[in-house]
């Protein structure tokens, strides 16, 4: 795996995780039913809590981490190519659209969880006699989610760079080439008899 693709990963992860953990933090901070006072009819009094700031980096961080994994990885829907019928490829897509369905509930119920604990000091009632605070779990499934859309996102991108830098294969040399061995003739072990008209001739005078 490139270098590359590993930092993309370790940077979107981070993001992930501290978009969830911010967003358990905001559920756990939440205005609360019991912590809304009435003190005159009509009239509901809430205290200050950190949700709202809790929630809206929760949702920023998300959309950082989308944003960045999509821009590196690019829109698999507008890719030009073939599709080619490849495991990966149906891996990419798939994680790709969950993804992005996730990151919009996610991001959805993360804003609007932070919306509706924007209610500092007296506030009037809705219809008249309830004071309205936000339900449990829209935090906490907001985080839940942002985790899922970003682990979904990075598999989405790993799938997609594992289609772009296919692993090398090298063609096979010396096909067809029949292989042998130098046959080196065998040297006769018997002595050689020389004439000794021959050895004379050699000699000089």
């Amino acid at each position: 795996m490139e270098r590359k693709v590993v930092a993309v990963c370790a940077v979107v992860g981070f993001l992930g995780v501290l978009s969830a953990a911010l967003g358990f933090a905001a559920e756990g901070t939440r205005v609360k039913v019991s912590d809304v006072q009435t003190t005159s009819p009509g009239e509901c009094i809430y205290p200050r809590s950190p949700a709202l700031a809790l929630g809206l980096i929760s949702a920023v961080a998300l959309m950082v981490a989308q944003s960045i994994i999509n821009t590196v990885a690019g829109c698999i829907c507008c890719k030009r190519h073939p599709v080619p019928p490849d495991t990966n490829w149906s891996v990419a897509l798939i994680s790709f659209i969950i993804s992005w369905c996730t990151f919009i509930i996610a991001f959805l119920l993360l804003l609007t969880g932070a919306a509706l604990n924007d209610q500092r000091g007296a506030e009037n009632m809705y219809f008249g006699s309830f004071c309205y605070v936000v339900k449990p779990g829209v935090f906490s499934g907001g985080a839940v989610l942002s985790l899922a859309s970003v682990a979904l996102a990075i598999v989405y991108y790993v799938a997609l760079s594992s289609l772009k830098n296919p692993p090398s294969t090298f063609p096979q040399q010396n096909q067809g080439i029949a292989m042998g061995q130098p046959v080196i003739p065998q040297q006769s072990s018997e002595p050689v008899f020389v004439h000794e008209d021959t050895y004379n001739r050699q000699q000089f005078p």
